[in-house]
């Protein structure tokens, strides 16, 4: 019955799927392996962005640990590759809902359409305007004490405050270095309860603003205040300002949450959004996701699309099965469906109601 109603679907708009994901990270590509298992026909479209497309190397991946994050997505792309997950690059610009489908409208004006869809896009981490700093991000210019720290361990690390939530990264990078510096410049009035808390690790505080990093290509010697001093360090941590991949969605009005980092598509336990047929998983709902954590919430989330859709296969079986009276041909299709007219009309109808 279920391969049935997908045929039926298909047929009745060709280029339809049963899930578009949007993103090709670890968040997307899980969930485009975990629907391809499962028998679905998935399409993957990518812009070849991924957020930790800086980096070299991923840490705390088990399994994969120091590998490259451009060699685990292409072999990510070969195995969901393996049951028939097609995979195109392009970026979309809108996204729409009806009762049975989901519309997306890609840049070069593609339209495509499915039954479900799963966002995937992951953000950018905004960062300050100092000179020195971006060209440096990945590498010595880092965000997570987990991918990082070790790597950097027991050298002299500095804290770029650029919110409240960077005094928190500074005492959880004081468990990889007894020498911190914190410029505490983006922090404002510092809390004296904070300020007493921070220097009785060790941890020392520079007020002056940020005004450049130094260093050659992508070492870091030391950073320039706007007083003029020069402060030495090795490697600088900033959170920057998380901004998520998620424009082409904002018409549609679906609820957000708002957090100490911004503001992000809310989304339930397993990533379904306030839209019955959107679900949205990784840095694009929660900026503090590492892969492996993108890795397994992706799975997840497309377990859970699965699951969504095999419950609609067998409510729209019931309702079939009641307007033919109770009766059914081969296979447990509804007998209204089975007459040479009959399967013709069902496919008009699913092909007004995708395209709606």
């Amino acid at each position: 019955m279920n391969e049935t109603l997908n045929e039926t679907v298909h047929e009745a708009m060709p280029g339809a799927w049963d899930v578009i994901v949007i993103g090709g990270g670890a968040a997307g590509l899980s969930s485009a392996l975990m629907l391809g298992r499962a028998r679905r026909r998935v399409l993957v479209v990518d812009a070849g962005s991924p957020r930790n497309r800086f980096a070299a190397h991923m840490h705390g991946v088990l399994g994969n640990e120091g590998t490259d994050p451009a060699d685990l997505l292409a072999r990510g792309r070969q195995e969901a590759a393996g049951y028939g997950v097609e995979i195109r690059g392009g970026t979309v610009e809108r996204v729409d809902e009806g009762d049975r489908a989901v519309v997306v409208s890609l840049d070069d004006g593609t339209g495509l359409s499915a039954r479900a869809l799963v966002v995937a896009t992951g953000m950018t981490d905004r960062l300050p305007d100092v000179p020195g700093l971006a060209e440096r991000w990945g590498r010595t210019v880092l965000h997570c004490p987990y991918c990082h720290g070790w790597e950097v361990r027991d050298r002299r690390l500095g804290v770029l405050v650029t919110s409240p939530m960077d005094l928190h990264r500074a005492q959880l990078i004081r468990q990889w270095s007894d020498d911190v510096v914190v410029f505490a410049d983006g922090a404002a009035a510092l809390d004296p309860e904070l300020e007493t808390r921070l220097r009785a690790r060790g941890i020392e505080l520079v007020a002056s603003p940020v005004a450049e990093v130094l260093g050659e290509g992508e070492t870091i010697t030391g950073v320039r205040t706007a007083d003029g001093a020069v402060v030495a360090v090795d490697a600088i941590f900033s959170g920057g300002q998380p901004e998520p991949h998620d424009a082409f969605l904002a018409h549609l009005g679906l609820a957000r949450s708002e957090t100490p980092v911004g503001s992000f598509v809310a989304v339930d336990e397993q990533g379904r959004t306030s839209a019955p047929r959107i679900w949205a998983v990784g840095n694009v709902v929660n900026p503090a996701a590492t892969v492996p954590m993108a890795t397994g919430a992706g799975a997840m989330t497309g377990g859970a699309v699965n699951m969504a859709l095999v419950t609609e296969d067998f409510d729209l079986a019931v309702a079939g099965q009641a307007d033919a009276g109770g009766t059914t041909g081969p296979d447990g299709v509804p007998a209204a469906a089975t007459g040479p007219d009959a399967a013709q009309e069902a496919a008009q109808e699913t092909a007004q109601d995708t395209a709606r």
